[in-house]
């Protein structure tokens, strides 16, 4: 990787961080989880993925699932840095009149299903796999899951069946920044050892710092990683990645930011200075 392609993938992450920002108020938005997994998107997204904005419903296309919904503010940054929306329309997130909310809408182009409710789209993922390799197609699928959202049974059973199935074509990417809403995951149902577990189950796995383009650059281009073999990904990432004010804090999980706050959080994102929040910070347990 070039260093103007690194600057170019670090600027881009920067602009989408600042969306997600302005979508943490009037409403408030999921921004924890959107902001440590808005670096894997950006290289996904302008890197890895055979689509474009024109190209959103073409039968060649690589497919994206972002299976942790609650984190759509990062992909529709994205969408709107890279033409697939136009960026002034991010402003009708949480208005009755559009469909941008807190999760996945498939009204909106380029989002191939809706996502919310946890677990479901490694399985949606293995359909569309499947009829890949049926149609011999040479297209991939790509499913981001939340570390937190592996709890859930239909997580392993789908990573049974895709073993079983050798999809080499299906790449998991696993967001690990080690919450599950307001607590750590490993305090609450410990995961680890990932690797162990998914290469029990018959897949390929890789690990990687999920902030650093160069990991990513290196792991993205070993794709398919064997053959026979799904592969998964699991990217080490920081809840709240860019704002130290809330960075790895179980307490701002979920926010309705004052218009204030997200003044001070977007001088905080570009290193001016540290945001005082005074907003409530949300506990669900």
């Amino acid at each position: 990787m070039t260093d103007i392609e690194h600057r170019s993938l670090a600027d881009t992450a920067t602009r989408v961080r600042e969306h997600i920002i302005r979508m943490s108020g009037n409403g408030g938005c999921f921004i924890g989880a959107s902001l440590s997994c808005t670096d894997l998107i950006v290289y996904l997204y302008k890197h890895v993925l055979n689509i474009s904005p024109d190209r959103v419903v073409d039968p060649d296309r690589d497919y994206f699932l972002l299976s942790k919904g609650h984190d759509v503010p990062a992909l529709y940054g994205v969408f709107a840095e890279l033409g697939y929306m136009d960026s002034a329309r991010l402003s009708n997130h949480l208005h009755p009149q559009d469909v941008l909310y807190w999760h996945p809408n498939r009204e909106v182009p380029g989002i191939e299903f809706h996502s919310g409710s946890l677990g479901h789209l490694l399985s949606v993922g293995i359909g569309v796999a499947l009829d890949i390799r049926l149609r011999k197609g040479s297209n991939r699928v790509f499913v981001m899951l939340g570390d937190g959202e592996l709890n859930e049974g239909s997580i392993w059973e789908a990573a049974l069946v895709a073993g079983a199935q050798k999809l080499d074509n299906l790449i998991v990417v696993i967001d690990r920044n080690a919450f599950q809403a307001n607590l750590r995951t490993e305090d609450l149902l410990p995961l680890e050892p990932l690797e162990d577990k998914f290469e029990a189950f018959g897949w390929s796995v890789r690990r990687i710092d999920g902030h650093c383009f160069s990991e990513m650059e290196e792991v993205f281009g070993t794709v398919p990683f064997e053959p026979g073999r799904p592969g998964v990904i699991i990217a080490d990432t920081v809840r709240g990645k860019g704002l130290p004010s809330i960075e790895a804090r179980a307490d701002r999980w979920f926010v309705n930011f004052k218009p204030e706050e997200v003044d001070m959080l977007l001088d905080e994102l570009h290193g001016i200075q540290r945001a005082e929040l005074s907003s409530e910070a949300l506990h669900v347990r």
